[in-house]
């Protein structure tokens, strides 16, 4: 069943047969798992007498949409390895990646065909595959530190895999991602236009796959973070067994990923901006927009002695704000970042950081904008802007170390409000002709709220 539910999803031609097809290998994902780990004690109270010492797992469900065996001929499928029935092996999914990208970079609705957004789904429903397996293998090796078990993850399979070119593969996921998203805004914007989008869109009797467009667009977009998040991870985990020696020649030497996206947003700054919207793992948005810092800020900081306190890098996004701290320092990097590039990375490293104290910011909505630029045009004064960050004592009971954490969180957050106001306004001061980015109004105008409540709290 599963099988034929899949074809229908690969050779569909209606939107009504390859969305219900969707739905339906989704449904019976959640009730028919294909995969599960077998408990500690089941495994130690088995007929077999084998008493296992960790975690092992065990497929319940033989069929599988991807099929990647490092131990299989690349000739077993043929040269295209994109079959129109059974699992798709790595080349198929390259293939679909290589597809996707064509639709996403020509971003013409009028060429737009049901193969496109049958390509969309079938990418989301290889994804959560590929995601599901990642998740089970990585929580095996978590708890055994075996790195056989991700060795087999379907993941590691399709990346290790000689058949397919990693690194073309990882920019084409990056151009789907921007690409899509561009599709996604303009069609937003001509669905609504009453005046001519509409009338032009019914006209072509494209509307329906407009609307469609829209949705799979930014469902592929999402399953495209999922990808690139457990990417990242395995990377992580793959680093942790290369410490550990548990790796051999067998598994191939890769490149990070994320240094690839650090390449490809530094040396095609047009993407940056649409990959940090869309991209909105925390964790990883932020290690990256902080590794594009350290490329061109200094690797440490020079301590003397009237320093005290502990010293940030610019491993740190308060150690990167410090790099901002003086008119100098910023002309330094505005040397070798463009004033555009650097707000667009400090805006979206500050959202981050926004997103964990929304509540401050809930009473600051009658703030005035005026605020924003009077902010910018004066220096906010360096007594107040530099204040170091104070670990509480360890020797303090329960409650006075809950209040000091609560006291220095609240430090942390007006510390960071202060010095990307204080960074904006050195922006300007390096040079008169620099303007705020919209984006970047909106950090200053944030910034400038969680200050005023935090003032006006203490009036």
């Amino acid at each position: 069943m599963y099988e034929a539910v899949f074809q229908i999803l690969r050779v569909g031609k209606s939107l009504e047969l390859i969305t219900e097809s969707f739905r339906l290998l989704n449904e019976l994902d959640k009730h028919f798992p294909r995969m599960h780990l077998v408990d500690k004690e089941a495994s130690e109270s088995s007929q077999l007498g084998v008493v296992e010492e960790v975690l092992s797992f065990a497929f319940i469900q033989a069929w599988s949409p991807l099929r990647f065996n490092l131990n299989i001929a690349s000739s077993v499928r043929g040269a295209s390895g994109r079959s129109i029935s059974g699992p798709l092996d790595s080349l198929g999914f390259y293939q679909l990646i290589q597809e996707l990208a064509e639709v996403a970079n020509e971003g013409n609705l009028q060429a737009l065909e049901i193969k496109s957004l049958r390509n969309m789904l079938l990418f989301q429903y290889l994804v959560n595959a590929l995601e599901g397996d990642f998740i089970l293998h990585n929580r095996v090796y978590e708890e055994t530190m075996n790195w056989t078990h991700l060795r087999e993850s379907l993941l590691n399979m399709l990346l290790s895999t000689r058949r397919i070119n990693y690194k073309g593969l990882m920019k084409d996921c990056l151009s789907i991602m921007c690409g899509l998203f561009e599709v996604s805004a303009r069609i937003s914007e001509d669905l609504e236009s009453p005046d001519n989008s509409a009338a032009k869109l019914s006209h072509n009797g494209n509307t329906a796959a407009a609307f469609a467009l829209l949705e799979f667009g930014n469902n592929a977009c999402i399953a495209l973070q999922k990808l690139l998040k457990i990417i990242m991870e395995l990377d992580m985990s793959r680093k942790k067994a290369d410490m550990q020696g548990s790796t051999t020649r067998a598994d191939a030497v890769r490149t990070p990923l994320v240094e690839i996206i650090l390449d490809e947003l530094t040396y095609n700054t047009d993407m940056l901006s649409p990959f940090l919207k869309i991209f909105n793992e925390p964790k990883w948005k932020l290690e990256i927009i902080l590794l594009y810092f350290s490329k061109y800020t200094t690797k440490s900081s020079t301590r003397t002695r009237r320093s005290s306190g502990p010293t940030e890098d610019a491993t740190t996004f308060i150690g990167v704000l410090n790099c901002f701290c003086n008119v100098t320092s910023t002309r330094s990097i505005t040397k070798k970042i463009s004033p555009d590039v650097v707000q667009v990375l400090l805006a979206h490293a500050f959202q981050k950081d926004v997103k964990k104290i929304k509540k401050i910011c809930r009473n600051a909505q009658g703030i005035c904008s005026s605020v924003i630029v009077h902010v910018v045009d004066e220096l906010i004064p360096k007594s107040q802007c530099y204040k170091a960050h104070l670990s509480s004592s360890s020797q303090q009971d329960a409650d006075g170390t809950s209040a000091s954490k609560d006291e220095e969180r609240s430090s942390s957050v007006v510390e960071i409000c202060e010095k990307i106001i204080s960074a904006f306004s050195n922006l300007r001061r390096t040079n008169a002709k620099v303007e705020i980015l919209p984006f970047g109004k909106e950090a200053l105008f944030t910034a400038a709220a969680i200050l005023s409540t935090k003032t006006g709290a203490h009036v």
